[in-house]
């Protein structure tokens, strides 16, 4: 009798639990990275995400590589998706030398 409580109850947890995974490291990374995409292209931005972060840095003085550029991209467009516009108005502000 116990088994079955414990089998459904156990099958739906594993269920649930892998489908929060699912949409957390997977459909949230899609939808964030299609709004930031649908902004960059409401305001007209012509630069994807990676070489905004990439000539931000480098007017910074920092050369970063590759998989870090993409590892800053995936964290501003979970968590600060607003920076995006703000290293794009400062590259767009800074005077050309």
């Amino acid at each position: 009798m116990v088994y079955a409580w414990i089998i459904p109850i156990s099958i739906v947890a594993i269920l649930g639990i892998s489908g929060y995974l699912v949409y957390r490291y997977v459909i949230f990374d899609i939808l964030a990275n299609s709004s930031i995409n649908r902004t960059l292209r409401r305001y007209n931005i012509k630069k994807t995400q990676y070489e905004i972060i990439k000539e931000f840095n480098e007017n910074k003085g920092e050369n970063l590589s590759d998989a870090e550029i993409n590892r800053l991209a995936k964290r501003y467009r979970r968590e600060e998706p607003d920076q995006f516009l703000s290293m794009y108005d400062n590259l767009r502000d800074r005077p050309k030398n």
